[in-house]
C-alpha cells in the first residue's frame, strides 16, 4: 500500500510540475535581428522585451507568464518564412511581427494554417490585411494612408515642384510609392522619373545622375533608411540638391548616419510621436533608464503585446481564435500609442499619419520632428 500510495503521489507531482510547465503564453518576435534592418529590428525587440517584463511582473496573462522567443529574419522572405516554422514547432501561439512587408505577408500564410495570431508594428503593404485572414493585425497603418498624406502634402506645400518617384523593388517600397503616386496622378501631377533602384547596392550614381538630369526638385522614395541615406549622400556629392521625402521607412537614426548632413530637410511621413503621449511616458522613462531610444517601432512593438494580453483577458481565453475574435469585436483597445479598434481586416479604425522634418538638433546630431 505503501509503495501504491508513494507511486500515486509522484504521478500527482509530476502531473502538477507538467501543468506548471504548460502554464505560460508563448510569444514570439520576428524581426531583422540581423541584416540591412537590424537597427529597426532592435527597435522591435526593445518594445517587445519591455512590454513581456512589464506584463509578467504584473502577474501575466490570465495569471500565466510569458515565454518569449525571437526569430532572426534577416529582412528575408524565405528565412521569415523559416522563423515561422520554427515558431510552429516551439508552440508559439502569438507573434509580433515582422518589420518587411514582403517577409509579413509569405510568414503570415503559415501562421494561419497553424493557428498562430499574428501583429506586425511595421508592415504597411495594404496586401498584408486584404487576404480575408482571420490571424493578421498591425499596430502601424496602410500605404494607402500613408501615401494619401505624402500626397497631399506635396500638393498642398510644394505645389510647381519637379517630383521624381524612385523605389527599391520591394513589396513595401514600390507599394509605398505607387500609393504615393496616384494620389499625385489623381491631381493631375505627373512625375518627372518614376524608376526603381536594387537594395543592397553601394553606388547610386546612375539614378542621381537621372534624377539631376530631370531638374526634380524632390525626390519621393519609397524603401528604408540604408538605400535612403545613401542615394541623399549621392546626391549632394553630385551636387543635387533635391529634397528627399520618404515614408516609415526612414524613421531610423541610422537614415541620419548613412545620408550625412545632406539629410537635413529631408521629409518623412510616419504616426504622431508617439513618445509624446501621456499614456507613454511611463514605459519611455523605463526604456530611457536602460539607456535605450524608444524610437519608431519600439512604442509600436510594446502595443502590440498590450494588445495580445487584452484581447485574451476579454475572450477569457489563450485560444488563439477566440483572442483574435475579440480583437475583431471592435472593442477599444488602451496601448502606449493611443487608443484604437481594429476593423473586419485587422486593420486599425483610424489614419494616423503626419509629415515630419530631419532637422539638425542642438547636439549636432540629425533628428526627426513632427511638424
Amino acid at each position: 500500500m505503501k509503495t501504491g500510495f508513494y507511486s500515486g503521489l509522484a504521478l500527482a507531482i509530476a502531473l502538477g510540475w507538467s501543468a506548471a510547465a504548460q502554464a505560460q503564453v508563448k510569444l514570439g518576435m520576428a524581426g531583422p535581428i540581423s541584416g540591412p534592418s537590424a537597427a529597426t529590428g532592435a527597435q522591435m525587440k526593445n518594445g517587445v522585451e519591455q512590454a513581456v517584463e512589464d506584463i509578467n511582473a504584473a502577474g501575466g496573462i490570465l495569471g500565466q507568464k510569458i515565454t518569449l522567443s525571437f526569430g532572426d529574419d534577416a529582412s528575408d522572405p524565405k528565412q521569415g518564412v523559416s522563423v515561422a516554422n520554427k515558431f510552429v514547432g516551439d508552440g508559439v501561439k502569438f507573434v509580433v511581427g515582422d518589420y518587411n512587408s514582403g517577409v509579413s505577408i509569405p510568414a503570415s500564410e503559415t501562421y494561419q494554417e497553424n493557428g498562430i495570431v499574428q501583429i506586425t508594428p511595421a508592415s504597411t503593404n495594404p496586401t498584408f490585411t486584404e487576404r480575408k485572414m482571420w490571424n493578421v493585425f498591425r499596430t502601424c497603418g496602410r500605404d494607402d494612408q500613408q501615401g494619401a498624406v505624402a500626397s497631399d502634402y506635396i500638393l498642398s506645400h510644394l505645389a510647381g515642384k519637379k517630383i521624381a518617384i524612385v523605389h527599391d523593388k520591394t513589396t513595401y517600397g514600390k507599394g509605398l510609392a505607387d500609393e504615393t503616386k496616384k494620389g499625385l496622378n489623381a491631381k493631375g501631377v505627373t512625375e518627372v522619373l518614376y524608376e526603381g533602384v536594387n537594395t543592397g547596392e553601394k553606388d547610386y550614381s546612375a539614378i542621381v545622375s537621372k534624377i539631376k538630369e530631370k531638374g526634380a526638385d524632390i525626390v519621393f522614395f519609397g524603401g528604408l533608411y540604408t538605400e535612403g541615406g545613401l542615394i541623399v549622400r549621392q546626391m549632394r556629392d553630385q551636387g543635387v540638391t533635391a529634397t528627399m521625402m520618404g515614408g516609415d521607412g526612414l524613421a531610423a537614426a541610422e537614415f541620419g548616419s548613412v545620408g550625412g548632413p545632406g539629410v537635413e530637410g529631408s521629409l518623412m511621413t510616419f504616426g504622431p510621436d508617439p513618445t509624446k503621449k501621456p499614456e507613454a511616458a511611463a514605459v519611455v522613462k523605463k526604456l530611457e533608464a536602460r539607456k535605450i531610444n524608444p524610437e519608431s517601432y519600439t512604442l509600436y512593438s510594446y502595443a502590440a503585446v498590450q494588445v495580445f494580453k487584452q484581447a485574451a483577458e476579454k475572450a477569457n481565453s489563450l485560444d488563439p481564435k477566440k483572442v483574435a475574435d475579440s480583437m475583431h469585436s471592435g472593442m477599444t483597445f488602451d496601448t502606449v500609442i493611443g487608443k484604437f479598434s481594429y476593423n473586419a481586416k485587422g486593420d486599425r479604425n483610424d489614419a494616423d499619419y503626419v509629415v515630419y522634418l530631419w532637422k539638425k538638433a542642438p547636439d549636432g546630431k540629425l533628428v526627426y520632428e513632427q511638424m
